[in-house]
């Protein structure tokens, strides 16, 4: 074992964590990151509502874990794409407001309702099957209505705006549903001085007088992203929904961040290497041989591949930091493994490659391996998968 590394505490493992007490892959999880996170946005955003974006298992983090620490960090609102990832934050206890916003024809309405579940509607027919499975249940659902502001996404056009609305409102003087959101989402919000985002705020402002045109009092107005609230404060309305950046990464690029508060990665993506070995020069490395050491060298091989969320497309680029010295993937990233070159650097079976995390050991943040894999944070933190063991703090 490299000397260097003895008896350091492992990220995420505890006092106890030391190397070789930890599991071969494993994902450590700072609940405590994304709970000051959440209480820097609402620095950021002070006179909003804050709605923790949970969707995609907390973004790879652990949806329960994830939900406890951003209400512990103040978080006035969650929410969550699917009903099964709500149903997963009721089922452990957690009663906080709860928004989900993604749900096709048949969906559990009337289940959710129950649950005290808040729910999207962009279409009359939508509209009318919540509002039916509220009477199936007895109970008058939370309704917010979305308006498709120019993303051509999900959500009503500014045409069938006013229809839906009217009908909204003939189903709440009815008592059927409570609408107390009007909501959208921007398309280039991480994009600043993007011609866009103006429009679709615009758009945004026309819908809300229609709303209220039409006798609908929404006391929630929500379009905001993580780019949006941290840099867009025209966007904030009453409420925003940041998502990334509750876990630590700022998704503006760096040249707009500076008035930005400093947020800590929640994540740390970590394996043990499992065989060191020497090889001569012009060995092909892995599959196709894409690449040949260009001298004799030490690989390390870490066990994590595509099947773990370390995208292919990464090859021969990923970074890895290993005690102190940064390397990266050498040719193709396997579904269970890829290999490295040390050099003859002090590398053996044991040692702890580093691939993202917060830092503390120099080690790359998640944007140096989403670069690397021509992707976003979002795709690699999401991309982590089920096999690596999540250990929290």
């Amino acid at each position: 074992m490299n000397q260097a590394n003895m008896g350091k505490t492992i990220p995420g493992a505890g006092a106890s964590g030391t190397i070789g007490s930890v599991p071969q892959r494993a994902a450590y999880i700072e609940p405590a990151a994304i709970t000051a996170n959440v209480r820097a946005l609402r620095g950021v955003a002070p006179g909003a509502k804050l709605l923790a974006v949970l969707k995609a298992d907390g973004y790879g983090h652990g949806i329960v874990p994830a939900a406890r620490a951003a209400l512990e960090g103040g978080a006035d609102y969650l929410g969550t794409a699917v009903l099964e990832e709500a149903f997963a934050v009721r089922e452990a206890g957690i009663g906080a407001p709860l928004f989900s916003w993604l749900a096709a024809p048949g969906a559990p309405y009337a289940r959710a309702i129950e649950a005290d579940i808040e729910l999207a509607a962009y279409s009359l027919d939508q509209l009318h099957e919540i509002a039916d499975a509220g009477e199936s249940v007895f109970a008058a659902p939370r309704i917010h209505l979305k308006i498709d502001t120019g993303m051509w996404r999900g959500g009503a056009t500014i045409t069938d705006w006013p229809r839906l609305c009217a009908a909204a409102r003939e189903l709440e003087v009815a008592g059927r549903l409570k609408v107390v959101g009007v909501w959208s989402h921007l398309a280039c919000a991480d994009e600043p001085g993007h011609p866009s985002v103006t429009a679709q705020l615009a758009v945004f402002e026309s819908a809300i007088a229609i709303a209220r045109s039409l006798g609908l009092e929404p006391r929630l107005r929500h379009i905001a992203n993580s780019a949006a609230t941290l840099g867009i404060p025209q966007a904030h309305y009453d409420m925003v929904r940041p998502g990334l950046a509750i876990y630590g990464v700022n998704p503006l690029p760096a040249q707009a961040r500076e008035s930005c508060p400093r947020l800590r990665p929640a994540m740390t993506l970590a394996a043990a290497v499992v065989q060191t070995k020497r090889a001569p020069a012009g060995a092909g490395v892995s599959y196709g041989h894409t690449e040949s050491t260009p001298k004799e060298t030490t690989l390390a091989v870490v066990p994590l591949g595509y099947a773990d969320g370390v995208l292919r497309s990464a090859s021969s680029a990923g970074p890895v930091q290993l005690g102190q010295g940064r390397y990266r993937v050498l040719g193709r990233v396997c579904m269970d493994q890829f290999v490295v070159d040390v050099g003859d650097d002090d590398v053996v079976a044991g040692d702890r490659a580093l691939l993202f995390g917060p830092g503390d050991s120099n080690e790359p943040h998640v944007e140096a391996w989403a670069a690397a894999a021509g992707t976003i944070p979002y795709e690699v933190l999401t991309g982590v998968g089920s096999r690596v063991q999540r250990i929290y703090l």
